[in-house]
Formats: structure tokens, C-alpha cells, sequence
């Protein structure tokens, strides 16, 4: 079974017990964490496609830890100019760590302000 489920913006192909790296969440290492915007679910032969999302479907994940990726160099150069200039880059990443996913009869909870 894997789902197609979109988080912090991008979209993941995901199954259960699978390590994800996505950007920075604001949540703490070791909570549970449930996202609702499930696009595509696949259950052995049958397959559920969203319009957009799929009502009562959740991929539910615990955050291991947060991270920093791998540098970036980004170099300009502009020929016969002696422009160059070089500069690196580090995203902040959060590790998940996919608990379940669950098909039908998932509540979303509202987050209160």
C-alpha cells in the first residue's frame, strides 16, 4: 500500500515505515504528526485518485529529528567581465518517519489560534 500525499508543499510517493526528508516542520522531535491532503491511495489492485484530495484519507508520521542538508554551491560567473561570485546553501529538513496510512475515517483536528 503507499499514498501519494502532499507535504510542506511538495508531493511524496510514501508507504508505511518509510523515511521521508521534508522542509522544515514546526512541530518537536517525537510528536505524531497527520496530513490530510492525500492525492492517491493504492491498495493492492485498487487505486483511489483524489479530486483534489481524497475526504477521510491520512498518512499519519512521527517526527524523528530536524536536520540540515547538504551544501549548495551556487557559482555566477559572467564572461570577460571578472564577475564571479560563490555562495552556499543548507535547507533546514525534518525527518519523518511514516507510521500509517489510513484509507477511510480520518478526523481531521482543527489547530487553534
Amino acid at each position: 500500500m503507499y499514498a501519494i500525499v502532499e507535504i510542506a508543499g511538495q508531493q511524496f510517493k510514501v508507504a508505511k515505515d518509510q523515511k521521508v526528508y521534508v522542509h522544515r516542520l514546526q512541530e518537536d522531535e517525537g510528536n505524531k504528526v497527520s496530513f490530510h491532503n492525500v492525492l492517491l491511495l493504492e491498495d493492492g489492485n485498487n487505486i483511489t485518485i483524489g479530486a483534489p484530495a481524497i475526504d477521510g484519507a491520512a498518512v499519519e508520521a512521527k517526527v524523528v529529528k530536524h536536520l540540515k542538508g547538504d551544501k549548495v554551491i551556487v557559482f555566477k560567473k559572467k564572461r570577460r567581465k571578472g564577475f564571479r561570485k560563490k555562495n552556499g546553501h543548507r535547507q533546514y529538513l525534518t525527518e519523518l518517519v511514516i507510521e500509517s496510512i489510513v484509507a477511510k475515517g480520518a478526523k481531521k483536528t482543527v489547530a487553534k489560534a
